[in-house]
């Protein structure tokens, strides 16, 4: 077996479906969310977190999530 084969599709930045950076529309398409939901959760929770770690969380994956190539 190769290992391409063996291994799961890794968590990688959207290109297609992007707002800002694709980081929610990436983790929404690896495990088979809708973006846009997903884009209103991490937004009312951010917002009750008063929204910093938030912001600060969604920097941190646009820097450590590669960005796919599909």
């Amino acid at each position: 077996m190769s290992q391409t084969a063996a291994r799961s599709p890794g968590l990688t930045r959207s290109i297609h479906d992007r707002v800002l950076a694709g980081v929610i529309g990436g983790i929404a398409h690896r495990y088979g969310w809708s973006p846009t939901l997903l884009r209103v959760l991490y937004v009312v929770g951010s917002t009750l977190s008063a929204a910093f770690p938030g912001i600060l969380v969604y920097l941190v994956l646009w820097l450590l999530i590669p960005e796919g190539n599909d």
